[in-house]
């Protein structure tokens, strides 16, 4: 398109940056000496620092020696349980659910899961994480902070078969109310727990709600090799079947872990009628001693995309999309025997476009370009850990950290300028957490939310 300097004011002009961008076959590139010109929230044009010299806009970025991505997204987090950070360590995870998360969690209040969301919020748009997907509790608090905070995200009320009918009900009617709230920043789905939590009547009906709604289907299964096994056992089917046969395939499903994903599930997955994504996250993995990781390469040869994600920062310890993106490129190396797999430039696409495919966006976000969302985050690559750089692909995931973010943009809007928040009070949220915390984390009670029993 032609820029013009008698058009209105742009609302924000980035220069002198180089650009992340994807060519007509989802290849990465970057262009150098490049900026990008936002107007009511979407990308108008990514052109040369030259072109816009004159433009008028309503704010400018110098970006000199800072690279522009697609804001990050974190395909399956817990945001509220930042609240529990370090609270459950070096245990095996029957142990983690059962002695510390779900007793802990019987103790939630709504006023803990909104302090919880606003600490993690803040530690991801510091991260240059723009968008998140959440499957928790008492989720009109997460859509508070979300749209004060800026943030887009994917939410989804998870419910157990041990609540009831009522436990599925309140997901639906979450997600109904919430969808499209915060300017359209939020969207929702349906979020049953899990294969191991929810029985198949709930499942089944989940799944006819959301053909029924057009809503996605968020949910944990084939976590882990043991969860297979003890399906298996106790079904005659891996979760990826029961997934299946419940009739969760027939809808657009994004499915946490899948490290316990085998063989068999393979043409189960690849025949699904909905959109299939999954979320990897490697670090709880290695944490919790899992011997299997997500087969990345097995679901891309199927045509499922995979998507970016931490789990929660009660068993990840941060909610850092940028550590995800390295470790699942060291980790797909390891588990495949082969050092040409996963490479920097494929991993940069399952942080770009593939996790917003994942979410449901892959149409609005997940690149830089005309038409696109204006969610945008600036990585500072001048320190001495990125420097030289030979190889830019390899230098942003093997090299660079989310301390290097210097800005995160969402729908144009800046909610971190030069590493210091515009919208969330941290010492503020740390201070009411904190006063907390006893109540949160007593056990002597002897309750828990459920019980770990795959």
């Amino acid at each position: 398109m032609t820029l013009s300097a008698a058009d209105s004011p742009a609302d924000l002009i980035i220069s002198a940056c180089t650009v992340l961008v994807h060519d007509d076959q989802e290849r990465i590139g970057f262009e150098e000496d490049a900026a990008i010109v936002v107007r009511n929230g979407v990308v108008e044009a990514v052109t040369g620092t030259a072109a816009v010299a004159d433009l008028p806009a309503a704010e400018r970025l110098d970006a000199r020696g800072q690279v522009a991505l697609p804001g990050l997204i974190n395909c399956h987090t817990h945001a509220p349980m930042v609240a529990l950070r370090g609270l459950a360590e070096d245990l095996p995870t029957q142990e983690w659910f059962n002695d510390v998360v779900w007793p802990v969690e019987s103790n939630l209040t709504e006023k803990d899961v909104e302090l919880g969301a606003r600490l993690a919020c803040a530690e991801m748009i510091r991260a240059g994480v723009t968008c998140f997907a959440d499957h928790y509790f008492a989720m009109d608090a997460v859509a508070r902070v979300v749209a004060e905070s800026g943030m887009r995200a994917l939410l989804g009320e998870a419910f157990f078969s041990s609540q009831g009918p009522e436990g599925r009900e309140r997901t639906l009617e979450f997600a109904l109310r919430h969808r499209g709230a915060a300017d359209g920043r939020i969207t929702t789905a349906l979020a049953p727990h899990a294969p191991y939590t929810v029985d198949d009547t709930d499942l089944a009906a989940t799944g006819e709600l959301a053909r029924t709604h057009g809503l996605p289907v968020h949910l944990h299964a084939a976590e882990n090799r043991d969860q297979t096994e003890a399906s298996l056992a106790r079904r005659g089917a891996t979760p990826i079947e029961v997934l299946e046969r419940t009739g969760i395939l027939h809808t657009d499903l994004l499915l946490a872990h899948g490290t316990g994903i085998v063989d068999s599930d393979l043409p189960v997955l690849e025949r699904a009628d909905g959109r299939t994504a999954v979320a990897t996250a490697p670090r709880g993995y290695l944490k919790f001693a899992w011997p299997d990781t997500t087969p990345v390469r097995a679901l891309r040869d199927i045509g499922v995309d995979v998507g970016l994600a931490t789990d929660g920062a009660a068993s990840n310890n941060s909610l850092d999309v940028w550590e995800s993106m390295a470790l699942t490129s060291l980790v797909q190396k390891s588990a495949e025997g082969d050092p040409r797999w996963l490479t920097s430039r494929q991993a940069l696409h399952h942080a770009t476009l593939q996790s917003a495919r994942a979410v449901g966006l892959g149409d609005s976000v997940g690149s830089i370009a005309p038409g696109r969302r204006a969610d945008i985050v600036l990585a500072d690559l001048t320190g001495p850990h990125t420097q030289p750089v030979h190889d830019l692909a390899a230098t942003l995931v093997h090299s660079a950290r989310s301390a290097d973010v210097r800005t995160t943009i969402v729908d144009g809007r800046i909610l971190m300028r030069d590493r210091t928040l515009l919208t969330i009070d941290v010492p503020a949220v740390v201070r009411e957490l904190e006063e907390r915390l006893p109540a949160l984390v007593d056990r002597s009670h002897g309750r828990r939310i459920q019980d770990y029993d795959t």
